[in-house]
């Protein structure tokens, strides 16, 4: 599997793909271990807009 696509500190754009998590713009705060159930990267990423962070898997997200 290549590397992550995404790099520390880059502002990403985040589809989710599930209803309640609200979509826009995030910036990419750590990049995680290949998640084995779904075989891809996962990352932590936080919006200026929530004060918490959320782990996203990387199909999720592209270049903003």
């Amino acid at each position: 599997m290549p590397g992550h696509k995404f790099h520390i500190g880059e502002i990403v754009q985040f589809s989710p793909s599930i209803r309640w998590a609200p979509g826009g713009y995030y910036e990419v705060t750590k990049r995680l271990p290949e998640c084995e159930s779904a075989g891809e990267y996962e990352y932590r990423v936080k919006s200026n807009s929530e004060p918490h962070e959320r782990v996203v898997r990387e199909s999720e997200l592209s270049k903003a």
